[in-house]
């Protein structure tokens, strides 16, 4: 296909893709003298394979290593005709795990090295998702094994679904003692501090989704499931749910069941589990 559209010219036996008329900083050699293909060829026919399947957009994840690659390979979309906007690429920053407080040595030369299956082994599934998404992509993580084991408030995704569990207990104790429905409460009686800001909390998680999906940044979402179960807390501790004023009691159910749902949502949205138990 490059020959057709003439982007290929043969030098000293090899072929190179004249790369630097879309924008690239040298062209790049396609076949060798030797009639082998380069893995830039290869990774070419990967994406054509790609846009031959119907992908209207295509994201790579790549490691910082390959952060020099990324000029070529937009070139090579362009000069298909897919457009250099057809490919995006995000760069990941490497991960450290952390077992005691000292880094868990690893070595490719040697062979010595901890897969994500082995990770998912040691903290779990849940664990694993949370703590890879607290993080921008282009920032270092390191990963406290130790912590992701944990269940206390110190472990994000503990502290997370360990709120979504209370508020489950909460709203079955209420339904046990006969509380009022939260269906068609007065939420105009909900006034305290405490009320407004997990209302506000609450509110926020439509345009959160959209901004994390937009930028591709799904940090924003931990960040935000984080910043729920604090609201959400804070709440609790300071307003009684399940009180002698049925009207109250009832509005107070119905911002609780809201936070659940979100909460629920927000975890669902990374594949975690949102227990009703824990």
């Amino acid at each position: 296909e490059m020959r057709r559209l003439g982007r290929v010219e043969l030098r000293e036996g090899a072929e190179w893709f004249s790369s630097t008329a879309f924008g690239d900083d040298q062209d790049r050699v396609l076949v060798r003298a030797n009639g082998e293909p380069t893995y830039f060829l290869a990774d070419l026919a990967y994406h054509v394979d790609k846009h031959e399947r119907g992908f209207e957009k295509v994201i790579d994840i790549w490691g910082p290593d390959h952060h020099g690659y990324i000029g070529r390979m937009q070139a090579g979309m362009e000069a298909l005709g897919y457009g250099r906007d057809w490919l995006e690429v995000l760069i990941v920053q490497q991960v450290n795990l952390l077992s005691g407080g000292q880094p868990v040595k690893m070595s490719k030369r040697r062979g010595e090295f901890i897969t994500l299956a082995d990770l998912i082994e040691e903290v779990g599934k849940d664990a694993a998702i949370f703590f890879f998404l607290q993080r921008r992509a282009e920032s270092h993580l390191d990963f406290d094994m130790d912590l992701a084991r944990k269940e206390t408030d110190e472990n994000p995704v503990f502290y997370v679904k360990y709120a979504h569990a209370r508020i489950s207990g909460i709203l079955r104790k209420a339904a046990e003692e006969g509380a009022p429905p939260a269906q068609g409460a007065d939420l105009g009686l909900l006034v305290e501090e405490q009320e407004l800001e997990l209302m506000k909390a609450l509110l926020a998680m439509p345009s959160v989704v959209a901004g994390a999906a937009e930028a591709r940044e799904p940090h924003r979402v931990t960040t935000y499931l984080r910043e729920v179960a604090q609201a959400f807390h804070l709440f609790y501790h300071h307003c009684r749910v399940v009180g002698p004023e049925p009207r109250l009691t009832a509005a107070r159910l119905a911002l609780t069941e809201a936070a659940r749902l979100v909460l629920a949502n927000g975890l669902a949205l990374l594949d975690i589990e949102a227990p009703e138990r824990m």
